[in-house]
C-alpha cells in the first residue's frame, strides 16, 4: 500500500495556508519555511501577491522564535518566493543551510 499525502505538496513537501501565511515543510523535519503575503493587488477578482516575506525556520520547540530564524528575503511575487523556499528547504534539509 502507498501512503496518500493529504493536501498541496511542493517539490514533496507539504503545503499549507492559514490566512496570509504559508507554511511550507513538515514540523517534523528540522526546517520549515514561513512565507507572509504582505501586499496584493487585485487583477480580474484574482488576488496577486506583490510582496512576500520568506523565512526559513528551525522547527526546535527548544529555541526561542527570533532563534529559530535562519535566513529571511523578501520577493515581489508568490512565484518567485516559491522558488527560493524551496531551494532554501532542501539545502537546509540536506545539512547545508548557508
Amino acid at each position: 500500500m502507498s501512503e496518500k499525502k493529504e493536501g498541496l505538496v511542493y517539490k514533496g513537501h507539504p503545503l499549507r495556508r492559514v490566512g496570509n501565511m504559508i507554511y511550507y515543510g513538515s514540523m517534523a523535519d528540522s526546517h520549515i519555511i514561513l512565507m507572509q503575503v504582505k501586499e496584493s493587488r487585485k487583477e480580474n477578482e484574482l488576488e496577486i501577491a506583490t510582496k512576500v516575506s520568506i523565512e526559513l525556520q528551525r522547527t526546535a520547540p527548544d529555541l526561542r522564535s527570533r532563534d529559530r530564524i535562519v535566513k529571511r528575503s523578501e520577493k515581489d511575487s508568490l512565484y518567485a518566493a516559491m522558488d527560493v523556499s524551496g531551494i532554501w528547504l532542501e539545502r537546509a534539509l540536506a545539512g547545508k543551510s548557508k
